[in-house]
This record gives C-alpha cells, sequence and structure tokens, in this order.
C-alpha cells in the first residue's frame, strides 16, 4: 500500500558521540562531568520519537525506511573537498573539533554521510513522486554547517545537500527553506545567500545562537538579494506569537515566491522544556505550523514537502512535537495523548506581551520586499 508520507531513519544516526560534555561544554578543569549522560545533543530525544511513533503503531499509517548514505559527489555539490578529506582524516583518527561547537567522535564522518543520506532520500522521494511528503529523521543536524566549516552540532549541510541533489538529479528549481528550530540557520543561510533559487526564512530566538545573532538586516547579496529573511523573536514567544509571524510573514513570502518544493528545518527545541532554548512552544503549535506549511505545499507545489529534522534536546517533551509534525503530514492520528499541553498552554505569555509581540513583527514585515520574490533565478 503506499503511504503519503515517508520517514526516512537509521540506527546508526543514533550512535553519534559528541564525546563528553555537560550540555555543550567540554568537561574537565570546573565543568564537572554530567551523570548519565555526555551533553545536550543525545540521541534520546531523536530515537524515542521513532520509539514513539512504534509504540503507538503509527508506523501502521508511514512508511519507515532507512537510505544510502550520501556519496562523495552529493557531499562536494555543498562542501569543499578540503573540509570533507579533513573531516574524514580526523574522524578516522578518533574524532575532534573542525569548528565551534561541533565535537564528533571516532566514525563521526560515516555517520553525518548517513545522516545527510536521509534527507537526500527525503528529497528524492517526494521529487520522484513516491510518497506525498516526507520526514528525514536527520542526526547530527545540519542548518548550522558552513560549506568549509561544522559549527554547534551540525557537521554536514544536510538540507543544502539535499536540494542540490534534487537540482542534478530531478531538474529541480525553485525551493523554499523554512527554519523553525530555535537557533538561527546560519549555514543554510549562508550557502544560498547569494542565490535567488532557493528562499531561507529562520525564525528563531534572537541572540540565541550562534550567540549574540539577530539576522533582521541580512536579506542576502548580489542575485539573491531579498531571498533571505530571518524573523528573530525575543525569548519567551510563545504560541501566538510564532503562529503570528507565519501567518503575516513566512505565509505571504512563500506564497510570493511560487516554490516547486517546500522544505522544513525542523527544530523542536522552540518547545516550552528544551534545554538550550528559552521559547513556549508545544505540540499544538508544531500541530499549527506543519498544517499551514502543508496548506502552503498543496496550493503551491502539488503537496510536495519536506521536514528535515535538526535539534530538539528535550528527551521528554520533544518526542511529541514530533508527533504532532508526522500527524499532520500522514492526515491521521496516532492516539498519542500530550500529558504536558495544558501546563505549557498556562505559560503562555500575557496579552499585552503577545500585543507588543505582534507589533513587533509587523514592523519586521514592512522591512521586507516581498515585490523581489517574484523575480525568476
Amino acid at each position: 500500500m503506499k503511504r503519503q508520507t515517508h520517514l526516512y531513519t537509521d540506527e546508526q544516526t543514533f550512535w553519534h558521540c559528541t564525546g563528553v560534555q555537560a550540555s555543550h561544554m567540554q568537561v574537565g578543569g570546573w565543568v564537572e562531568p554530567p551523570a548519565g549522560s555526555y551533553g545536550a545533543d543525545t540521541p534520546g530525544s531523536k530515537r524515542r520519537l521513532l520509539n514513539l511513533v512504534r509504540a503507538s503503531h503509527f508506523d501502521d499509517c508511514i512508511l519507515v525506511t532507512s537510505s544510502p548514505a550520501a556519496s562523495r559527489e552529493a557531499l562536494l555539490r555543498v562542501h569543499p573537498a578540503g573540509y570533507i578529506d579533513e573531516f574524514k582524516r580526523v574522524s578516522d583518527a578518533g574524532g575532534g573539533e573542525l569548528g565551534p561547537y561541533a565535537p564528533f567522535s571516532k566514525g563521526g564522518f560515516e555517520i553525518a554521510s548517513v545522516s545527510a543520506g536521509l534527507a537526500i532520500a527525503a528529497v528524492d522521494s517526494v521529487l520522484s513522486g513516491q510518497c506525498k511528503n516526507s520526514y528525514a529523521l536527520c542526526r547530527p543536524a545540519g542548518h548550522h554547517c558552513l560549506a568549509d566549516q561544522p559549527m554547534g552540532f551540525c557537521l554536514l549541510a544536510n538540507i543544502p545537500i539535499a536540494i542540490e541533489a534534487g537540482k542534478a538529479i530531478h531538474g529541480l528549481k525553485r525551493v523554499a527553506v523554512i527554519d523553525w528550530d530555535v537557533h538561527h540557520g546560519n549555514g543554510t543561510q549562508s550557502i544560498f545567500y547569494d542565490r535567488s533559487d532557493v528562499l531561507t526564512i529562520s525564525l528563531h530566538q534572537e541572540h540565541c545562537f550562534p550567540p549574540g545573532y539577530s539576522g533582521l538586516k541580512d536579506r542576502g547579496i548580489d542575485a539573491g538579494e531579498g531571498f533571505n529573511l530571518n524573523i528573530p523573536l525575543p525569548a519567551g514567544s510563545g504560541d501566538e506569537t510564532y503562529l503570528y509571524a507565519m501567518d503575516e510573514i513566512v505565509v505571504p513570502a512563500v506564497r510570493k515566491f511560487k516554490p516547486d518544493l517546500i522544505v522544513v528545518a525542523c527544530g523542536l527545541d522552540a518547545c516550552a522544556f528544551d534545554p538550550l532554548g528559552r521559547q513556549l512552544l508545544h505540540s499544538d503549535s508544531y500541530r499549527s505550523m506543519t498544517a499551514r506549511v502543508s496548506e502552503l505545499a498543496d496550493e503551491l507545489c502539488d503537496g510536495r514537502l519536506v521536514v528535515v529534522h535538526e535539534g530538539g534536546y528535550s528527551e521528554a517533551y520533544a518526542p511529541f512535537c514530533g508527533m504532532a509534525v508526522l500527524e499532520v503530514l500522514a492526515n491521521a492520528t496516532s492516539g498519542v495523548v500530550d500529558g504536558e499541553l495544558e501546563l505549557i498552554k498556562a505559560l503562555q505569555p500575557s496579552e499585552p506581551i503577545r500585543r507588543f509581540h505582534k507589533t513587533m513583527i509587523q514592523d519586521m514585515r514592512n522591512m521586507f520586499d516581498f515585490s523581489l520574490l517574484s523575480a525568476e533565478p
């Protein structure tokens, strides 16, 4: 039976190890090793999402499968050979750190290649008509990785690699990337910054990561001018603020751009319980954002939508947010009950704060020139 949603995952990605850390800091000196963990980027939140899919028998509604690792040819469409070779060398030698906040252990190169391969397969399955939409459960993540340097737990640029594979194999033209990870998608932004064939939009907590970064005035350069939009939101922004930003900026921008494919950089770390973010989203927030994007895909590109997993470090709560995304993609219900939903709804900002947030978003909207987005690349 053909299922409209494919979930791509691989056991090897859960074996990626960032070394012994406390949160994102290397232990030693004055940082005591944590008990029973090796940092924020553990496999737990991702593995538990997959386990929740299986425990609820939601894998009867979607196809859960794996894919080959990304080839060297696929990696070289985005990353220079020098970086690929150095990453491989350090990985074979036992691991290390080639960029800020991006440690890895022996075998890190091979596992990151598997993770990028999941994103490639997710894009390929949608463009080839195997499914309407797909979810790549990638680990390590990719949206901070620059072309020539890893950063922030991201070792390969999964989404750009998958997009370039789609262009090379399927002749893909225009792509909209919507990044709702709590941290700014600086790697994806940098790779497409001078291009008009890929619209990059990032909703993120202002100044969170990269540290001190906002990005409001960064719109792209040369042919890409106007095709990069950043929506920096204050810490404590909740459900209503995010959905207002989606309705006032993200949806109109994507509608003007008219992509052939929509890709979501799906960080679940804007949820209320994430250790590396300070936002207040809940599972229904992700359900609503996914519904908006899914409706856009139906309207603009025959439903072609790919969701690529990025951050999300709450082992207890992130899986509920991921399940909400998958339920919308599959147009099915799992029966999973979010036991923390009412608590997080009670934590939302007060009405005066929400009103202030909406004014701030309107000010941002007035700064953007959407007329540029209709230009052909």
